[in-house]
């Protein structure tokens, strides 16, 4: 709210962030215990395991799990940063400073002229619906790198540039922050960021791109969009398995294959959609490259053969960016994601057993989150195009006050 040119201190929002962190810090640490199966098992087990190896100069070349670039080293080394606390306590303090960094980012753009702080709520209430899931999961420290290098916009191409090839160096996706970089600064800065830290990683350390062979492997995760075709087959006599593999719960048997090729199949038709997007878009404003942002790792998202519920705090952290600018056409899409999120803390960790035994209720879940998903990509994707490739609706001069006229005088 705007008062005598200056906004008032934004009390609410910094209270609703910290009461919601408090109880996500008492989940991970387990002053109270979420329901569910135990969130925290994969930074106390898994990610201390790669740390102890990667301490030693290399990756862990023997776990199919590692599937990840090589910067991922760095956020499973960064307790080494807090050496008093061990490492689980560490990671969560740094999950926690990382989430803080985002919000603070977001507060402070929101706080500016022509902005928001719908963006800044958007991270407070997406985050809070995840649950502790958020904190046991490095995504978030890729998340803030995300963040930042929206936020730096048009104002600082070339950080920005950098930001995003340091970020896809850390877990991929922050490279489809480039489909709506207009810049070529940006696109510069961000593959001269590659090629140095990539090199860097190559040199010092043996099988740093291990990870590509691990990628490819994967099959259909219990998740995912392609899932949905099992968990329903489970019940007319399907006879394949779902077992822990490549370090998620995925589906093994009769046509799974597929199944899997069908989603590579819609990655590649959503990136074909993206690449006509670009060729024909003729507006880019403040507001774009966010937008074009949230709406490719959305569609990317929605059919990948692997769903995570932690891939929801990158389309948060998106569409709170987006939300950020008044002008943002993303209200209805993060709407939908923010549902999403609710359904997601359902179905992971809470109702999980449900999804894994391919019961009625575990269908449900994944069909509603799936289809809030879809739902949000297809339209972040008409909302895109509508506003950077179709020519804007004209206005009439004197349109506007002849309507505020006729509703006065009804």
């Amino acid at each position: 709210m705007d008062i005598a040119g200056t906004r008032r201190f934004p009390a609410w929002l910094l209270a609703s962030w910290g009461l919601t962190r408090l109880a996500l810090l008492l989940f991970v640490f387990k002053v109270f215990v979420f329901p569910g199966p135990d969130v925290t098992g994969d930074v106390s087990v898994i990610y201390q395991g790669w740390y102890e190896t990667l301490r030693t100069g290399t990756f862990p070349l023997d776990d199919v799990t590692w599937q990840y670039p090589p910067a991922a080293a760095l956020a499973i080394l960064s307790p080494a940063l807090l050496p008093f606390l061990d490492y689980a306590s560490a990671f969560f303090v740094l999950a926690f400073l990382a989430d803080l960094a985002v919000f603070c980012l977001l507060q402070y753009t929101g706080l500016r002229p022509g902005r928001t702080l719908r963006g800044a709520w958007v991270w407070v209430v997406g985050v809070a619906l995840l649950g502790p899931t958020v904190y046991a999961r490095y995504d978030v420290m890729v998340t803030a790198v995300a963040v930042a290098a929206l936020l730096a916009g048009a104002r600082h191409p070339r950080v920005t540039g950098a930001l995003i090839g340091f970020g896809a160096l850390l877990k991929v996706w922050p490279v489809l922050l480039l489909v709506g970089a207009a810049r070529r600064r940006v696109w510069a800065s961000a593959t001269v960021t590659v090629v140095a830290v990539a090199s860097l990683f190559a040199l010092a350390m043996p099988g740093a791109f291990a990870f590509l062979t691990f990628q490819r492997e994967r099959g259909t995760e219990v998740e995912s969009l392609g899932s949905l075709v099992f968990h329903v087959a489970r019940h007319f006599g399907w006879n394949g398995q779902v077992l822990l593999n490549y370090g998620s719960v995925e589906f093994l048997g009769p046509y799974v294959g597929a199944v899997s090729t069908a989603a590579l199949f819609l990655t590649a038709v959503a990136f074909g959609w993206l690449l006509l997007w670009r060729l024909r878009a003729k507006r880019f404003l403040a507001h774009t490259l966010a937008d074009a942002a949230f709406t490719a790792v959305l569609m990317f998202t929605a059919t990948s053969r692997v769903i995570s519920p932690q891939y929801m705090v990158w389309l948060v952290g998106l569409a709170a960016v987006c939300l950020c600018f008044r002008g943002s056409r993303m209200t209805v899409p993060g709407g939908l994601v923010l549902a999403a999120c609710f359904v997601t803390v359902l179905e992971f960790p809470v109702w999980f057993s449900h999804v894994v035994g391919s019961d009625w209720m575990g269908i449900t879940l994944l069909f509603a989150r799936n289809g809030l998903l879809m739902a949000a990509a297809l339209t972040a994707a008409l909302e895109l195009w509508r506003g950077t490739v179709l020519p804007p609706v004209p206005t009439v001069p004197g349109q506007a006050t002849r309507t505020r006229e006729s509703l006065a005088s009804s």
